[in-house]
């Protein structure tokens, strides 16, 4: 099972990321284990500076700010941005595309 992580310690913009993040995966009724990390030790281990942030399977793809729903939405579509035979570009989208191929 994928899992998300909302990492930050009960702040209000900590409690909004985790509520968009929820709506999202409910509403599209993805199969998604949402985790809250509160612990600052823990946090620290992702090497972020500032919370909220999503992890999205053990990737960092939002720190220090609210995302938006339909941000969420784009990060958690399951379909890689390129073509897995493609490899003949280095710069291609699937080097910072959390659902790269």
């Amino acid at each position: 099972m994928k899992t998300i992580k909302i990492l930050g310690t009960g702040c209000p913009n900590c409690v909004t990321t985790e509520k968009i993040v929820t709506e999202v995966v409910n509403g599209l009724n993805l199969k998604f284990e949402i985790i809250k990390v509160t612990e600052i030790q823990d946090i620290m281990m992702y090497d972020i500076m500032s919370t909220p942030a999503v992890v999205i399977d053990e990737k960092v793809v939002v720190k220090g700010r609210i995302p938006s729903a339909s941000e969420i939405k784009e990060l958690l579509n399951e379909e890689p941005c390129c073509d897995s035979n493609d490899t003949t570009s280095s710069d291609s989208c699937c080097d910072t595309s959390p659902n790269c191929c």
